[in-house]
């Protein structure tokens, strides 16, 4: 029995995509994973964050390709929140665990890449609300870390 094989011919084998719009955005769906990028938007600045986010089924990995931003990571117990945190640097991926509290500090013009397990942002998400004492202690460690930045620049 002759085997055949058909060449299946496309016009375009690769797609592109650039997101210039602030905010979330998923934009390469597969089954089982997503890339999205999120760019700089008002809430995402240190002086409005007011929350922590939590993905119980997927890790998210996180690429800085341009601007300044500050990952943020959090253990809640008890005792209170500890609070862990990097200057994010271009093209080095950065992971927070499945479980892990998180958030991320942005100034203007960042843009990020994440990925994630598919339709992470319509289902696996909780958030917890920081209190006034807890966002101003994160503040104030955010805008330590982005003002040593700028005093090198």
């Amino acid at each position: 029995m002759e085997e055949k094989s058909e060449m299946i011919k496309r016009e375009n084998l690769m797609e592109k995509y650039q997101i210039k719009a602030n905010g979330y955005h998923p934009f390469l769906i597969r089954d089982g994973w997503q890339v999205a990028q999120l760019n700089y938007m008002p809430e995402q600045e240190i002086g409005n964050i007011t929350r922590l986010d939590v993905h119980r089924l997927t890790d998210e990995a996180f690429i800085l390709l341009k601007g300044h931003a500050v990952l943020i990571a959090a253990e809640i117990s008890e005792s209170g929140i500890r609070f862990q945190m990097e200057l994010m640097e271009p093209n080095i991926t950065y992971n927070i665990p499945v479980g892990t509290w998180h958030n991320i500090a942005m100034c203007e013009g960042c843009e990020i890449i994440l990925v994630e397990k598919s339709n992470t942002h319509i289902s696996d998400f909780e958030h917890h609300e920081l209190n006034h004492v807890q966002q101003e202690e994160l503040k104030h460690k955010v805008s330590t870390i982005l003002n040593n930045v700028r005093s090198l620049k």
